[in-house]
Order: structure tokens, then sequence, then C-alpha cells
């Protein structure tokens, strides 16, 4: 076991403690889940950097860091519904959850037509995932005077998260057009 895939597994193990810290009758409990979600954020970092410096990327790594980052930000927006109960803010959720849900199985598909690279991480997609960080951390904080910037960062996020996915859609659209999946005819 890797130490990348260490720092996986401890963002995963951080799910259930964030749930229960974020619902937690206290007044310390969303600055508590919102550093819970800092901590795991930095792992997100943390386990990438580690993977590349040290060549230690593995499948069960490749599997599994996608999977505890869609986890850790769908569970956290789901939360976040719960706290900011508003349609605007619904709506940036959904297409967030959504746009993961639609490039994920994007990936996958491409990746089954050996054309994965032409779905890989973009630039806009590393700012995008940037900005909802910062949202989710500021708005699971729950800090009044700093609500606007959780506020725009989450709507700049959802803006960004439909751009990428035009682009990753753009980028597939031949293979999605094919008659066999593999020509481009």
């Amino acid at each position: 076991m890797t130490l990348a895939n260490q720092l996986t597994l401890i963002r995963i193990g951080l799910i259930p403690l964030f749930v229960v810290v974020f619902f937690l009758p206290y007044k310390w409990a969303h600055i508590a889940a919102a550093i819970i979600f800092s901590v795991a954020a930095i792992t997100d970092w943390a386990d990438g950097y580690v993977a590349r410096k040290y060549n230690q990327s593995t499948k069960l790594g490749a599997f599994l860091d996608p999977v505890a980052d869609k986890l850790m930000v769908v569970i956290a927006l789901v939360l976040l519904v719960t706290l900011h109960p508003v349609a605007w803010f619904a709506v940036c959720a959904c297409v967030i959850v959504g746009r993961e849900i639609v490039i994920s199985a994007l990936r996958e598909w491409m990746a089954e037509l050996g054309q994965r690279a032409s779905v890989a991480v973009s630039y806009i997609g590393k700012i995008k995932t940037t900005l909802q960080m910062v949202a989710i951390i500021v708005l699971l904080a729950n800090i009044p005077a700093l609500l606007w910037l959780g506020y725009i960062a989450v709507v700049a996020a959802a803006a960004l998260t439909l751009w990428s996915m035009i682009l990753y859609l753009k980028a597939a659209w031949p293979f999605l057009m094919a008659g066999t999946g593999t020509d481009g005819e």
C-alpha cells in the first residue's frame, strides 16, 4: 500500500466523520466540518503529488482517487443544500453533481475506446475544482461575513463546470457520433 493510496483512503475515511460533525448541534460544528473537508482537500492534492514525485501511481489509486474526490464533493454539496436551501444554490449543486456523473461516464466510455486522453483533465477543470473547494469550505464554515465569497465561488464553479463539460463533450463528439465508435465515421 503506497503512501499516495493511504492518503486517498484517509480522504474516504473522513467522509463519515465529516457528515456526523456537520450535523452536530454545536456552534463549532460547521467550522469543524469545514476543517475536515479542508484536510480532505489537502490529501487530494498530496496524494497526487506523492504519486507523481515518488512514482507511486497504481491502478488502485487511479480508481480510488477520482471516486474519493467525487464522494467528498457530492456529499458536501448535498449537505450544503440543507444549510443553504435556495433554488439557485440547488441548481448550482445539481450542475456540479450532474457534470461529475456525465464526465465520469464519458471518461469510462472513452477509455474503453482507447481514447481516454481525449477527455483528460483540463486547465479549466483545475480552476473549477479550486473554486469549488473554496466555495465548499467557505459555505461549510457558514460564517455570515464570508458567505458572499462562497456564493460567488459556487456560481463561478458551476459556470466553469458547464464550460468544461462542453469542452469534454466537444472533444468526445466525433467518437459519440461514430457508427462503430472507433473510426470517427
